[in-house]
């Protein structure tokens, strides 16, 4: 007997057999048990997920000796007869070949008042009927809508919105789905088995992501691989003969990109092209190996479904997994679908590979944005002020250059923040007592506005956005204490979770520790204290704007009031820019 290919071979015999699609077997199920068979089946999906074999198995359930049943025997005349496509009552037609309306009103219409031969039912079974014309769907409409009560319509398409409405509305419709791997590896598994052959789970993995959910596929390259390594199969074997990608080439870049180590990062992409790796496959290995990453950075438990890696890859994933932060799985898996475009489009795809590469190393170095507005980048819990450079170590200022005649003066733009001389001490702050005193010792006179300089110098915008904010605040040896008005609760709040930074604050400018309460009262919101005022007479403040401010309608009141505001002026002071527009909303 000639050989016979997997595909078709262990192809299934009973709705039980058909696998990943439960929805549609189960309704076929308790339609042929009540009896309650439909005039028109429709049945959608993508390619080798199990539609036509659906349809074969519903015509021999339709037509067995014991039917209509939904486990057809598979000894009988019919269902043998079906099963090998020679069942003079099935005619399965393939709508890419009979495209015209005379090849329709031929094979089918002229064909539907003749009885069955010796079936329970005529079975027309037209695959990829998609591919018909619109005057064969034209044609079809009326024997759809009330075909002879001997007459059933089954039709398998990939393509269900080329399909006319008019069809859809007389028929059933059942959508297919891809086959996850997981269902995919353990199918292979049983044909290996039931084929004596040897395998490892590697190689069934690879093979199962290698057909993307179509049952078919896995199975025909599981033969192609079979052909070439004879009954043991390796993984790489499977990564030879399909060209696939192997994990491990993955996961040494991914670790390429944790360490930051460009020279592997060229090392590797030189070996994927000497393996013949087509990079754009590459790219969606990697894209796909960052998702498996995320996904088991937020479910831990993941790591062990077969999705995701098998047994041999989760040790790899569990330990370059916390390398990155979700963040940055986040902006790699972008990086990577992006350089699947780039590489396609590209008549150099090897150089959009490295410098994908190495633009994901550059993407680890930045500083997350909200770190950078609570202190130009400094973290809450270690703030630090940055030593000045000595005058021998500044670079110098180029002298500006001369004006053309009659031009207009030209304003001054303000040095970039790094080059900005740092901000002399207060005259008036005596240094810090460094003594450990107790709780009643007395403080400078002006502890509070020392106390208040210090924060503006650490964290200038948490100055500006909370601590200005408040009602009133009190500076005693025995305690430090931020009232805030009922309707403060936004500051009040910010200023309870950066208590150990206030404590931290006073404990460096006062040589000893003074806890810190944060409260409510109540009182004149007019009454409030010029808490930035005073600050402000602590340290010599950076200038806000050099270049000229646009006002919009309101005019110079308008513009005054609006740099007038803390938070305004807190955000010039991080970042500097060129022109403001004011205008009244």
């Amino acid at each position: 007997m000639a050989y016979q290919a997997l595909a078709r071979k262990w192809r299934p015999q009973t709705l039980d057999d058909v696998l990943g699609q439960q929805a549609v077997t189960r309704t076929l199920r308790n339609a042929l048990k009540s009896k309650r068979i439909a005039q028109s089946f429709v049945f959608a999906g993508p390619r080798g997920c199990g539609k036509t074999t659906t349809a074969r198995i519903l015509a021999r359930a339709l037509n067995c000796a014991e039917g209509p049943t939904p486990t057809p025997c598979g000894n009988c005349d019919a269902c043998r007869e079906i099963a090998e496509g020679r069942d003079m009552d099935v005619l399965e037609i393939d709508a890419a070949t009979h495209t015209g309306v005379d090849n329709v009103r031929e094979v089918i219409i002229e064909g539907l008042s003749i009885a069955p031969a010796r079936n329970r039912y005529k079975v027309f079974l037209i695959d990829e009927v998609h591919m018909l014309s619109t005057s064969s769907f034209n044609a079809l409409l009326k024997s759809i809508e009330e075909p002879p009560p001997h007459v059933v319509f089954m039709m398998a398409t990939t393509e269900l919105h080329k399909i006319p409405d008019t069809v859809l509305s007389r028929s059933q419709i059942y959508e297919f789905r891809t086959i996850s791997p997981k269902t995919v590896v353990e199918r292979l598994r049983y044909v290996a088995t039931e084929e004596q052959i040897t395998v490892s789970d590697d190689a069934l993995l690879l093979l199962a992501r290698a057909g993307e959910g179509s049952m078919r596929d896995s199975l025909s390259a599981f033969d192609q691989v079979r052909a070439f390594s004879g009954d043991t199969l390796t993984l790489e074997d499977v990564t030879s003969v399909l060209g696939l990608v192997g994990r491990d080439l993955v996961f040494d870049m991914l670790e390429a990109i944790a360490a930051e180590d460009a020279p592997a990062a060229f090392t590797l992409v030189d070996a994927a092209i000497e393996r013949g790796y087509d990079l754009r496959l590459l790219c969606r290995e990697l894209a796909r190996a960052t998702r498996d990453l995320l996904i088991v950075s937020v479910d831990g438990a993941r790591v062990k479904d077969p999705d995701i890696a098998s047994e041999s890859e989760r040790e790899r994933i569990g330990a370059i997994g916390p390398r990155f932060s979700r963040e940055d799985l986040l902006r790699t898996f972008d990086g990577f679908t992006k350089a699947e475009y780039d590489v396609r489009n590209s008549d150099h795809p090897r150089f959009q590979m490295e410098m994908a590469l190495l633009r994901l190393m550059h993407l680890r170095k930045l500083v997350p944005l909200a770190e950078l507005l609570e202190g130009g980048g400094r973290s809450l819990a270690a703030p630090m002020a940055r030593p000045a450079a000595p005058a021998a170590a500044r670079p110098a200022m180029p002298p500006p250059r001369a004006a053309a005649p009659g031009a207009p003066p030209r304003p001054a733009t303000p040095p970039p923040a790094a080059m900005r001389p740092a901000a002399p001490p207060p005259a008036a702050a005596p240094p810090p007592v460094r003594a450990a005193a107790a709780s009643g010792e007395p403080l400078p006179e002006n502890a509070r506005e020392q106390f208040l300089g210090a924060i503006k110098t650490a964290k200038v915008f948490f100055f500006n956005a909370v601590v200005a904010q408040a009602y009133k605040i009190d500076v005693t040896p025995a305690m430090i204490t931020f009232a805030f008005l009922p309707r403060q609760k936004v500051p009040k709040a910010q200023c309870e979770e950066n208590r150990a930074l206030l404590e931290g604050i006073a404990e460096q400018t006062f040589g000893r520790g003074i806890p810190v309460k944060v409260t409510t009262v109540d009182g004149d919101p007019a009454q409030a204290e010029a808490i930035g005022g005073a600050a402000s007479a602590a340290t010599t403040p950076r200038p806000v704007m050099k270049s000229p401010v646009a006002a919009g309608p309101g005019g110079d009141s308008l513009r005054d009031e609006a740099m007038a505001n803390p938070v305004v002026q807190s955000m010039l002071e991080i970042f500097p820019v060129e022109k403001v527009k004011i205008e009244e909303m």
